[in-house]
């Protein structure tokens, strides 16, 4: 069994991981943690995530010098689900001792320094770790995720965005100088567990943000290795991502060209599902799937992706990093 260590299970994603952890049969929940000055340090994490009570009552420890010399000392992996700041600190420590790291923030997710300081607000200083970093997108850099000491797990917009729009690039499919347009909307977890009035589901409709300046449009760009135009909306829903991509195919693209971009691209990889019909919120929330469907008329194609961005978004693509890291089959304590 592996002893594995979440830093940040506070918060949504990390309770979400929390609970994939403790029914993974390769796993073991080896210890809970938040910042030294958390308010949630020493409570049990069934009190903050009540559906756990009986199942999940460890306490939630504080990662002060005692926490980081036990981690460090015994723990087999660590799994960060913190603020993008504390993961750029606290994973080369942990790194530098040579334990695995799976980061759901975005501190090593584009080895580009400069993109840290445009779009993250911070200047990043570990170099050495982002050319080093593996993307987790694990339906397409399993060789890269297994031989990484560091996992950046992708966010939760460019997950469903890229899933939807890999294979049509990797098959040459998209029109030349066409930008894919991402018309994409969350539910409010995605802004995390802290408290703030935009947020506050009583004070959200269904809103446009992020307008040519969100930080997960150079992510998809990077890894798409496309610009793509991206739109951001919060709807007043708790959890999913549903994305809808219009997309401008090459001259003469048939709709069996298409389908067999899908179909190729995900064979034998169960977590995605190519769903015949358009994905909802429904099919996906509180499930590990990515649902994609897509129509197509004359050169134009729409692409619609669906996922729970918690889970296919963070905590459960995180575990499909985990198990393709250690040689356990992808879906392993998922379905």
């Amino acid at each position: 069994m592996l002893k594995t260590v979440i830093v940040g299970a506070s918060g949504y994603a990390g309770a979400e991981l929390a609970a994939l952890v403790q029914n993974h049969p390769q796993l073991e929940l080896f210890g809970l943690y938040v910042s030294a000055g958390s308010q949630d340090a020493h409570k049990r994490f069934s009190s903050l995530h009540p559906q756990w009570v009986g199942k999940l009552d460890q306490p939630l420890l504080p990662l002060d010098e005692d926490g980081m010399t036990r981690i460090l000392t015994q723990a087999d992996l660590v799994v960060l689900a913190t603020a993008h700041e504390v993961s750029a600190e606290l994973a080369p420590k942990f790194l530098a001792k040579g334990l695995p790291v799976f980061d759901l923030s975005g501190a090593f997710r584009v080895n580009d320094q400069q993109f840290y300081s445009s779009f993250y607000g911070f200047t990043h200083e570990n170099e050495q770790w982002l050319e080093q970093a593996a993307y987790g997108l694990a339906e397409w850099n399993a060789d890269a995720v297994k031989a990484a000491q560091l996992i950046a797990v992708p966010g939760c917009y460019p997950t469903a965005s890229l899933c939807a729009l890999k294979p049509l690039q990797q098959a040459g499919l998209i029109a030349q100088g066409w930008q894919p347009i991402i018309n994409a909307v969350s539910g409010v977890s995605g802004a995390g567990r802290k408290a703030a009035i935009n947020t506050s589901f009583c004070e959200v409709s269904l809103n446009p943000y992020g307008t040519f300046n969100h930080r997960h449009q150079p992510e998809i760009s990077h890894h798409l290795g496309k610009e793509v135009l991206f739109q951001p909306h919060l709807g007043n829903y708790v959890r999913g991502i549903l994305a809808t991509i219009y997309v401008q195919l090459a001259e003469g693209v048939t709709h069996t060209q298409v389908d067999q971009a899908y179909l190729k691209a995900y064979e034998g990889k169960p977590l995605v599902r190519l769903t015949g019909q358009m994905p909802s919120i429904r099919g996906v929330a509180s499930t590990p799937y990515c649902d994609i469907a897509w129509q197509q008329q004359g050169s134009m194609l729409v692409v619609v992706s669906a996922i729970d961005n918690l889970l296919k978004g963070a905590a459960s693509q995180a575990m499909q990093c985990i198990n393709i890291k250690f040689g356990f089959e992808p879906a392993t304590g998922l379905i």
